[in-house]
């Protein structure tokens, strides 16, 4: 896979073309990734009474679902730290 979790990427195809945002998780096995944002989906669950602190709640929740990497574009994070310092380097001061 050419993206990985944390990184910032770009829709390139789909409902969503030209939506950015962080990759929140990587499924290699299926080629897809999860992207913040981006492929919103309506997950319904019913009300359980089961678990250590007793019921959990039900309803409708709006999650991300997972799309291809190929629609996938990785960007270039831009910080603003490493060009200070790379502007440093190229006047050839030494701080």
């Amino acid at each position: 896979m050419h993206v990985k979790k944390g990184d910032l990427v770009q829709v390139i195809a789909g409902k969503d073309k030209g939506a950015k945002g962080h990759v929140i998780a990587t499924l290699p096995r299926e080629d897809r990734v999860v992207v913040e944002g981006v492929n919103m989906i309506k997950k319904h669950s019913k009300e359980t009474h089961q678990g250590p602190r007793g019921a959990k709640t039900g309803g409708v929740q709006t999650m991300e679902g997972p799309i291809h990497v190929s629609n996938v574009k990785k960007l270039k994070d831009d910080k603003p730290a490493d060009k200070k310092a790379d502007k440093a380097d190229e006047t050839g001061e030494d701080s």
